[in-house]
């Protein structure tokens, strides 16, 4: 998600078709094409990438793994916030294109109406991808879509601000509090995150609540009342804006960029934005965790790539030759440089990392990241919800923390 998930469509960068064609058109994955008896000369494919960069490169990328399948690509990009009522409309209609690129979150909704072809019933490999992508594609056992790239969140800090306060970047809860009241003066505040009333809002949240021991399945816990409690506690100290309530991930990316933030909660995707600024000097950590001895675990990002049930067989195929040529190692590399995410393949992780230090951090995480959808499936968005409506109460002062969550969870 920038979310993707779920506003990590715009990055500020230049590409050109050349940056990755020659690799896309090196590797492409296999489908069963062979005994479906038709030719097929053109696959349709959908998705969101309506914004450059990524609509040209990723139309690029298509183009080339349309010509290794021996197919011309027809591609439609329609808005992030209509793809899914598209979906399910042209599921009834029997319209649907034959392949389809979904935000991963959603994968488990369009999955449950019959909608998609299990990936393995073309031997697409799904080998070496992280356990947390393989979850994200996944509904029911089986493997319905792939993401060549994943994404996730963790804390941004300024170099400067830090280091002229005395402040380490802070690995505990405690530590967080403390460096965020001291690092909040005048226009500036200590900290960034976005705690608006979306998906978005509860994505942000996840990694203090999952770190913590809570669980998605009941948020009515105590340890989910402790991580609420710490962002009750940044609002109500003056540490973090009211505004928090409303901001994108984007207006918290601006804060920070404007020097009114010293440390933000945010992903990969902001970097290119980040470094036009040549005199912000800034580092990324792990988002903190309560105790020393936890772990940071972070929600995963990422759009996955599906072949839809369109009843031809032969463009299914075909379709699945695309899907498979997306996923290769060299798209997954090419398409993580250019677009500041991580490589799903987990040895092309640790490769990339070492490539790329200023996504190290994020790479870290994905090994662990958990996808939103890994527990609940289709039922994830109702408890999303949940969670950001119980974060709007405690933070806007209705309810306690803990009164929040019995009150959200009990809806």
């Amino acid at each position: 998600m920038k979310s993707a998930t779920t506003t990590h469509r715009a990055l500020a960068l230049t590409v050109t078709a050349a940056v990755g064609l020659p690799l896309i058109l090196s590797g492409c994955g296999a489908g069963a094409g062979a005994g479906t008896g038709q030719s097929v000369s053109e696959v349709s494919v959908m998705d969101y990438y309506n914004n450059e960069p990524d609509k040209t490169f990723i139309g690029d990328a298509l183009k080339a793994c349309g010509v290794k399948a021996g197919v011309t690509i027809k591609r439609e990009t329609v808005p992030g916030k209509s793809l899914i009522s598209k979906v399910l409309q042209q599921s009834s209609s029997k319209t649907l294109p034959d392949v389809l690129m979904l935000d991963n979150p959603d994968l488990q909704q369009i999955a449950a109406t019959g909608a998609l072809a299990p990936l393995s019933d073309f031997n697409i490999s799904t080998a070496d991808f992280a356990p947390g992508v393989l979850s994200a594609g996944t509904y029911k056992d089986k493997v319905y879509g792939l993401a060549p790239t994943v994404n996730t969140i963790a804390l941004f800090y300024n170099k400067d601000i830090l280091a002229k306060a005395g402040i380490t970047p802070p690995a505990t809860w405690e530590e967080l509090k403390a460096a965020a009241l001291k690092l909040t003066a005048g226009e500036q505040y200590g900290l960034a995150f976005n705690a608006n009333p979306t998906y978005e809002g509860t994505w942000q949240f996840l990694p203090v609540m999952w770190s913590n021991g809570g669980n998605e399945k009941d948020i009515n816990t105590p340890e989910t009342a402790q991580a609420l409690q710490l962002w009750t506690d940044l609002v109500k100290d003056g540490s973090v804006s009211s505004s928090a309530l409303n901001w994108t991930q984007a207006d918290v990316k601006d804060q920070f960029l404007a020097g009114k933030s010293a440390m933000m909660v945010n992903g990969p995707w902001q970097i290119p934005s980040l470094d036009k600024q040549a005199s912000l000097q800034y580092g990324v950590v792990k988002i903190p965790v309560r105790e020393a001895t936890q772990t940071s675990v972070a929600p995963l990002g990422g759009e996955v790539w599906t072949v839809p049930q369109t009843g031809n067989k032969a463009r299914q195929a075909k379709a699945a030759e695309v899907v498979g040529c997306m996923n290769s190692d060299e798209n997954q590399l090419a398409m993580a440089k250019v677009r500041n995410t991580i490589p799903s393949k987990t040895s092309l992780a640790t490769k990339f990392a070492s490539e790329n230090p200023k996504l190290a951090t994020f790479t870290e995480l994905v090994k662990t990241a958990r996808a939103r959808t890994g527990q609940l499936g289709e039922g994830w968005p109702a408890q999303a919800t949940k969670i950001y409506t119980a974060i709007q109460t405690a933070l806007t002062g209705k309810a306690s923390p803990s009164e929040a969550l019995k009150q959200a969870q009990g809806k």
